[in-house]
């Protein structure tokens, strides 16, 4: 098993975008685990921001340059295209501000990875409408008073959103799990309905 089959799925698509020698930030970067992939096995010169003090003393142990920022207050100390690469993974539906996350982001990378579990997918319909309760599942695994979740977006949703916000999306990848670090498979049709998770490459219009 390589340290790549290690990582979570949207976290190994992340890996395959990203090529060789980029400059790299990682908004919400957990343990650190993508970014010393990254480093490790691409070359590449990584940077990170967390909020919490037990994450970025985990991502600090593994010789990582991390930084506690609230990313609703701003990337202010970064300068315009500082980065190749700025990834927001499965942090986007988290922040109060994500229009303003999602513009200093782009301010500051000349290219947004962004990936986020899919409120439109047929689990989470099906969870509601016959259950008639807020929906538990691999991609969205919280329940409604514990979770970290406070916007809920679409794939839909998603696209509307980028294109309000000054962006286009390059390239996106739907993706059907099997588990939180299992594997995965592309979503080619329907992917609103049968997608759990979205990966996208966005960058500024």
């Amino acid at each position: 098993m390589t340290a790549a089959d290690l990582l979570r799925s949207d976290l190994r698509l992340i890996t395959e975008m990203v090529p060789p020698g980029s400059r790299v930030l990682d908004l919400g970067c957990g343990d650190g685990s993508l970014m010393a992939h990254l480093r490790d096995e691409k070359g590449c010169t990584v940077r990170g921001v967390d909020l919490s003090p037990e994450d970025i003393a985990s991502a600090l142990a593994r010789g990582l340059s991390v930084v506690q920022i609230d990313l609703d207050e701003g990337l202010t100390g970064y300068r315009d295209d500082s980065f190749d690469f700025v990834v927001l993974s499965q942090t986007l539906q988290v922040v109060r501000r994500p229009a303003f996350v999602v513009r200093e982001m782009l301010r500051v990378g000349c290219h947004g990875i962004v990936t986020f579990p899919n409120f439109g997918h047929w689990r989470v319909r099906g969870y509601l409408a016959l259950r008639g309760r807020m929906p538990v599942s691999r991609s969205i695994p919280f329940t409604w008073y514990d979770t970290p979740n406070i916007h809920h977006t679409t794939i839909t949703d998603f696209r509307e959103f980028v294109t309000a916000n000054g962006a286009v999306i390059e390239r996106e990848v739907p993706l059907a799990t099997s588990g939180w670090a299992g594997s995965a498979r592309p979503v080619r049709v329907w992917p609103n309905l049968l997608a759990d998770t979205a990966v996208a490459l966005v960058k500024r219009a």
